[in-house]
């Protein structure tokens, strides 16, 4: 089944900013994401798949037909009301909040999960939280795809350039981008997979009264992500967007292609 007409997609707030953007280099980027997310999902006409943290519900919109069912959470219960509103309407699609998929009826329940740019906002302990839930969510031999922006070395760079230049001609999501001092510049240039800077946090709440703690990009260091999705899982293949021969040094996003651990008994 082809994917929704672009008029639905781009009722999305992010998928405007992102896929829809003015910014030629930031459509052409997060279209190559999402390209790649597609393909790494694969398709299942029995199985489910769940994106976790799913946003204004873009994939869910591109991968529905693919699945017998494709189910959206996230931590925000108003845009998934938004998302549910939007979109749910297409065929095996749903949105669920994120406090459903804690019954157990739910446990071992998806054959893929999508994990895709919410764990660097997650501050560490959030982050162990989420690994844990698509531990627990994922049936045995399942997929578990997670993909995370590359904010070190050259990209870093390449990005704070592209980020100045989006806000100098007036793209209004990049007017209040984060800036690095020097030295914090130069120690996640140089990063390894320790290297960390004080990463500043903020809190929302939901309009269901929940109280949201997260960080923006700054200071997000992949190299010590991939250790703790190692604890959790087997990683079988990592991969770059949207230019994968270039590996993490002139790439927007690192794609870790895991499977769940077997049990042992």
């Amino acid at each position: 089944m082809p994917p929704p007409p672009p008029d639905l997609l781009s009722q999305g707030h992010y998928a405007r900013k992102q896929i829809f953007s003015s910014n030629r280099i930031v459509r052409w980027s997060h279209g190559s994401r999402f390209a790649l997310a597609r393909e790494l999902a694969g398709q299942a006409a029995n199985g489910r798949l769940l994106d976790y943290g799913c946003g204004d519900g873009t994939f869910i919109a591109m991968i529905q037909g693919r699945f017998a069912e494709a189910v959206g959470t996230d931590a925000d219960a108003g845009q998934l009301h938004d998302c549910a509103a939007r979109l749910g309407s297409l065929d095996g699609v749903r949105f669920v909040p994120l406090p459903e998929l804690a019954l157990p009826a739910h446990a071992g329940a998806f054959d893929v999960l999508m994990c895709m740019e919410v764990l660097e906002h997650c501050p560490t302990d959030i982050q162990s939280r989420i690994l844990g839930d698509l531990d627990r969510l994922a049936a045995a031999g399942a997929r578990v795809i997670v993909s995370v922006p590359i904010e070190t070395g050259p990209t870093l760079a390449v990005k704070q350039v592209v980020r100045a230049t989006a806000s100098l001609f007036g793209v209004s999501e990049y007017a209040a981008r984060e800036r690095y001092r020097a030295g914090e510049f130069l120690r996640m240039f140089f990063a390894g997979p320790g290297t960390r800077i004080a990463r500043p946090e903020t809190t929302a709440t939901a309009e269901d009264g929940t109280v949201m703690r997260f960080h923006g990009h700054k200071g997000f260091n992949w190299r010590t992500l991939e250790r703790s999705i190692a604890k959790r899982f087997v990683i079988e293949r990592r991969l770059y967007s949207p230019v994968p021969l270039t590996g993490p040094w002139l790439n927007s996003q690192v794609w870790f292609v895991c499977r769940k651990r077997p049990v042992v008994v």
